[in-house]
């Protein structure tokens, strides 16, 4: 592990998102600000949905901000630089082993993955107020945040060292959006008690638990999963997720 040039290419991709500042903002914040606005303004404020359902939806948009965040910011550039520039090869230069390349990726992606799931935090008080939070364990939240970011971030390294440029579309429309759909984001698993084989299938979908973790730490008075599931689980996902980035990453490196 060379930290010299570790901290020298998070370094670049730092610089690269502050020369495009204004893009990143818009591709980060545009789409959870137009989904808090239209469920949790304009649906309660209309009287479709009840006020309590702004709390419910907050931890969901969250989740969704946070998994298109990091899936984008690693994804999108290792499609890009394997495929089209060919950046990787002048990466591939650096006296760094090949597999810290790819971690410097997730780690900059896990944390353009936090800033937007943060973020959403203070923009939905401004638009949804009031909104309840019911924090009574910072750590617990604290350690769940991480855990979703990283999933975003590990999941866009295996989509991104494995997906073609010419699929990209068919990525969004049948990886990520099933996903949101069936991810209980905007609403609890419970929901689907009365679904009761759907409700079982959809837990191999990692969302249904960043979900389901950010609504037990941020809103508890909700339904919602045993913390201790979903810590296990995102931790497994994390990690089988990673080691099949890694391993693309390095296939794909070599070849």
């Amino acid at each position: 592990m060379n930290w010299k040039t570790f901290l020298a290419l998070l370094g670049r991709d730092a610089h690269v998102a502050r020369r495009n500042f204004i893009p990143l903002l818009l591709q980060t914040f545009l789409q959870p600000m137009m989904f808090v606005f239209i469920f949790g303004r304009v649906m309660v404020s209309s009287g479709y949905m009840p006020a309590a359902y702004k709390s419910l939806l907050l931890p969901g948009i969250m989740a969704i901000s946070m998994v298109f965040t990091g899936v984008w910011a690693v994804a999108m550039p290792l499609i890009a630089e394997f495929q089209f520039t060919r950046e990787i090869e002048d990466r591939l230069l650096a006296p760094i082993e090949i597999s810290w390349l790819a971690i410097e990726k997730v780690i900059f992606g896990t944390l353009q993955a936090l800033v937007a799931g943060l973020a959403v935090i203070p923009m939905a008080w401004l638009l949804l107020r009031p909104v309840e939070f019911n924090l009574h364990s910072p750590l617990s939240f604290a350690f769940v945040t991480l855990l979703v970011a990283l999933f975003s971030s590990c999941g866009g390294l295996a989509l991104g060292c494995s997906v073609d440029q010419a699929h990209i579309g068919l990525m969004f429309s049948m990886v990520l959006t099933p996903m949101i759909f069936f991810g209980c984001t905007y609403y609890p698993w419970s929901a689907l008690a009365h679904f009761p084989i759907l409700q079982k299938i959809v837990l191999v979908n990692p969302l249904v638990y960043a979900s389901e973790g950010l609504r037990g730490t941020l809103v508890p008075q909700f339904p919602h999963l045993s913390l201790l599931a979903v810590l296990v689980a995102l931790t497994l996902f994390d990690v089988a997720l990673l080691g099949v980035g890694l391993r693309q990453f390095h296939s794909k490196a070599v070849s």
